[in-house]
């Protein structure tokens, strides 16, 4: 096994990553920037380094700094959690050439699904469902109107090597065709760094569901279980949970099936997340995109498995076997993750500022994995994610009910928090009916 890790990363992922690590008996080696320097992670690991300051670009971006930083530490592998450098194929080879382990797939691998464009060729051709869409990079309107007509309205404009939302918009005809394509196309280029842009058709009444596998040493992949996203804002997760009301046991087992080719298509190891568009009236899915990385929501199949999926990314990294059965993973209740930001809770702003008080809930089928504590600041420079308030129950009832009364006891004062809203969406109907979809989060909150 692997005895020391460097954790490229920083708040409650990089806490994460260190509890494993530690529990496994390796050496954690944390990285922080100027604004980070009072976090838990900083002070949770074996060894601590300054990367740079604030500014991304300059430190958790600074590849040449994250590797020197290893090297100096004595780190023998590197794990980057989400986001960040996380899948940067050049990174991770970079991590590779300086001869340490990349806790994480193969570049390769990271390389073809980081483009949506050539990720959903490979998929059509390895027999995993795709919706209609433009198979070669869109490069303008003109462009974009042929693909459209092609299509069909109403279609989903969005950057080819992009994610989380950034830029993604909805074309219902012609006319807003071009304002959305001009809005994909700048965003794409400012935050990715390529403008070009995808088009395919847009799915209505859809319910955003993935599925996690993990791509073992030996060679295999496998499937366990799925996530139901679709409770979002602008296109980005704000509640996951675990099994989907949406998704029938035949509907299911279809699509655990396709996410395990797509990861025998490009040998995929490690843990990973096959994400997916299912139109629940017709009972169909397809691909959307594949994350080759661990995800934020990764508690919650956790819960329900049993597996720390953590560990097992070690592991594979090791050339080690799983510390669990593959064929007999059962999971058991439901499991629901709510992320709670520092935010307006009805416009969802972001809304810095230095907590005063920090008191998490507690109690039977209660996991919160934070980043920060009283006392800490909640800066502008980074994602304002403070923690995910996650929950175990027998059932669905159970697992909503832990759910209303642990967000009622999350005391955050300091910076506005978007924990109202959590409990707006626990006791509103169309939640607890299990009957939504991705336009769930503009009902409750209508702009």
């Amino acid at each position: 096994m692997l005895e020391s890790v460097l954790v490229a990363n920083r708040g409650e992922i990089a806490r994460r990553v260190i509890r494993t690590a530690r529990a496994m008996g390796m050496r954690a080696v944390a990285v922080y920037s100027d604004a980070d320097a009072d976090l838990p992670h900083v002070r949770e690991a074996d060894e601590a380094v300054r990367i740079g300051p604030a500014q991304p670009a300059r430190s958790y971006l600074d590849a040449a700094a994250i590797i020197d930083a290893a090297r100096s530490a004595g780190a023998a592998s590197v794990h980057p959690g989400y986001g960040f450098l996380a899948e940067n194929a050049d990174f991770a080879r970079r991590v590779l050439a300086a001869g340490l382990t990349w806790v994480g797939p193969d570049p390769d691998a990271i390389e073809q699904m980081g483009d949506k464009i050539r990720a959903r060729n490979l998929m059509e051709r390895s027999g995993v469902p795709v919706a209609p869409g433009s198979r070669e990079p869109v490069t303008d309107v003109a462009g974009a109107l042929v693909e459209a007509g092609r299509i069909g309205y109403p279609v989903m404009v969005k950057a080819a090597a992009g994610g989380g939302g950034i830029g993604m918009g909805v074309a219902a005809s012609e006319a807003s065709l071009g304002t959305a394509f001009e809005t994909a196309r700048s965003r794409a280029a400012r935050f990715f760094g390529s403008p070009e842009i995808l088009i395919e058709r847009y799915v209505e009444r859809a319910r955003h569901v993935e599925v996690q596998i993990l791509g073992l040493a030996d060679g295999r992949v496998v499937a366990l279980g799925e996530r139901d996203c679709s409770a979002q804002r602008r296109h980005q997760k704000v509640a996951e949970e675990t099994p989907s009301p949406g998704v029938s046991p035949e509907l299911r087992r279809r699509m655990l099936a396709a996410a395990v080719r797509a990861g025998e298509a490009v040998r995929y190891r490690g843990a990973g997340t096959v994400e997916c568009l299912v139109d629940v009236a017709a009972g169909s899915f397809v691909f959307l995109e594949m994350n080759t990385r661990l995800q934020v929501e990764h508690p919650v199949t956790e819960l329900v498995t049993g597996i720390d999926l953590v560990e097992q990314q070690f592991r594979v990294a090791a050339g080690e076997p799983p510390s669990f059965d593959p064929a007999a993973v059962r999971p058991s209740g439901h499991a629901i993750e709510l992320r709670v930001y520092a935010e307006d809770p009805v416009r969802f702003l972001p809304a810095p500022g230095t907590i005063t008080e920090w008191k998490e809930p507690s109690g039977q089928g209660i996991r919160v994995d934070s980043g920060y504590q009283a006392g800490n600041t909640v800066t502008p420079f980074y994602d304002p994610l403070l923690a995910k308030l996650c929950v175990h129950g027998a059932d669905r009832g159970q697992a909503i009910a832990r759910a209303s009364d642990a967000v009622a006891s999350f005391h955050i004062t300091g910076p506005k928090t978007n924990l109202p809203f959590h409990a707006d969406l626990l006791a509103s109907p169309d939640f607890a009916s299990g009957d939504y979809d991705t336009s769930l989060v503009s009902k409750l909150r209508p702009s």
